[in-house]
């Protein structure tokens, strides 16, 4: 697809949050609010000529690998907000991008995002085969606190439940979606915190891509006000994720 006129370094889009992502209570899901930011990363790319199709012409594609969300406050069924987004740093196979969402002029949470392109046919990372001189980049203008961490996979902590992938999981590579890890982590939390608005922050390392009929279990540890779950298919972890309580 070509350079969109409509292309900015800097790119926003709004959003009406509609009643089926919502909560209980009526707040937008944390998962929800991922799509969100996913949908939005892709926009940007697509009019900028760096969409999954353009990748896909050198069999090429992004892949999440790390992400760290902070938030303040969620937004609620019939907010519009905008969700703005831009590159802080592109070079050979790997990119950070930055996203922030706004509700009334306030800016109300905000994610980094650290991402590889891979090959779609030998699944190995490769540099970047788009021309991306169009993206100015921007490594000061950081959307969190904190930058995304490596989470550390050797602590202590229990089985939850057990899990198969199944369609629903799926996104349009076949693969399980970033999000649904963390939908799959959250179910297994007392939902009491997540309702009152007390996750602070949360960070995703995504280690290894899973498939149809995959079968894992989930591991769950807290320390203080930390909690951590694991994601793990033969004795290997595939996600790692850390929730910062308030």
């Amino acid at each position: 697809m070509p350079l969109s006129p409509s292309f900015t370094s800097i790119h926003s889009q709004e959003w009406e949050i509609n009643f089926l992502q919502c909560y209980p209570n009526g707040y937008l899901k944390h998962t929800e609010l991922c799509n969100l930011l996913q949908l939005t990363a892709g926009k940007h790319s697509e009019l900028g000529a760096m969409s999954f199709t353009d990748m896909q012409k050198h069999d090429q594609a992004w892949v999440l690998s790390r992400m760290r969300v902070e938030i303040d406050e969620l937004p609620k069924w019939r907010d519009t907000v905008a969700v703005k987004t831009w590159i802080m740093d592109l070079h050979g196979s790997r990119s950070v991008r930055a996203l922030e969402i706004w509700l009334n002029g306030k800016k109300i949470a905000g994610s980094m995002t650290y991402w590889a392109v891979i090959n779609t046919k030998t699944g190995r990372p490769e540099a970047l085969a788009l021309p991306h001189e169009h993206f100015e980049k921007y490594p000061d203008k950081s959307p969190t606190t904190a930058s995304f961490n490596k989470i550390e996979l050797n602590r202590d902590s229990e089985i939850t439940s057990n899990k198969k992938i199944v369609l629903s999981d799926l996104d349009i590579v076949f693969h399980a979606n970033n999000v649904k890890y963390l939908e799959w982590c959250l179910d297994t939390i007392d939902h009491h915190p997540l309702l009152k608005q007390q996750l602070q922050s949360f960070d995703m390392n995504f280690l290894r891509e899973l498939k149809l009929d995959d079968e894992v279990t989930l591991h769950k540890g807290q320390q203080d006000k930390q909690e951590y779950i694991t994601v793990v298919k033969n004795n290997k972890p595939c996600f790692a994720l850390e929730l910062n309580w308030k």
